[in-house]
């Protein structure tokens, strides 16, 4: 299974109009390979680094799309409309959908983890967040893959 996005190479730095610096757009990702017997596919996009990649404390999730259909191959930039019966979860910004990278200190990284899931998941009280997904997703994963880019705010620079 493949994920990645043409907006950036993998370990590459991520482009300023998908940032909270910016027009905020989630960017577009692309997924190859998708295993057979797939039913459902899970996005977390995350960085590690929060708050200091000198000294990370937690990993903040910027992304959670659950039950994206067995078929997709494709999230457009800044898409608006989700495929049908994906469910956005609550990211640590405190909204659903994309929230792009605004680090506060140094250059951060900003993983995309695709899942490719054997069942679609019970879809949580909303809002819900990261931990009842991974919990639901136990056991059903039939492969993972995952990209990351960089990104480091303009007046750091």
């Amino acid at each position: 299974m493949r994920i990645y996005s043409t907006a950036f190479e993998t370990g590459g730095e991520i482009p300023m109009r998908n940032t909270q610096e910016a027009e905020d757009l989630s960017p577009e990702l692309i997924f190859e390979q998708i295993p057979a017997g797939t039913k459902s596919l899970v996005l977390i996009a995350d960085d590690p680094d929060a708050p200091d990649p000198k000294a990370p404390k937690l990993v903040w999730l910027h992304w959670l799309l659950i039950n994206l259909p067995a078929s997709t191959r494709q999230l457009a930039e800044g898409i608006r409309h989700l495929p049908p019966g994906t469910v956005a979860g609550m990211n640590d910004s405190g909204n659903e959908g994309w929230a792009g990278p605004r680090p506060p200190i140094g250059t951060h990284r900003y993983f995309f983890k695709l899942y490719a899931l054997d069942c679609v998941l019970e879809v949580p009280p909303r809002p819900f967040g990261r931990a009842p997904i991974e919990a639901a997703m136990q056991g059903h994963v039939l492969a993972s893959a995952e990209t990351f880019g960089t990104y480091l705010l303009s007046t750091n620079r």
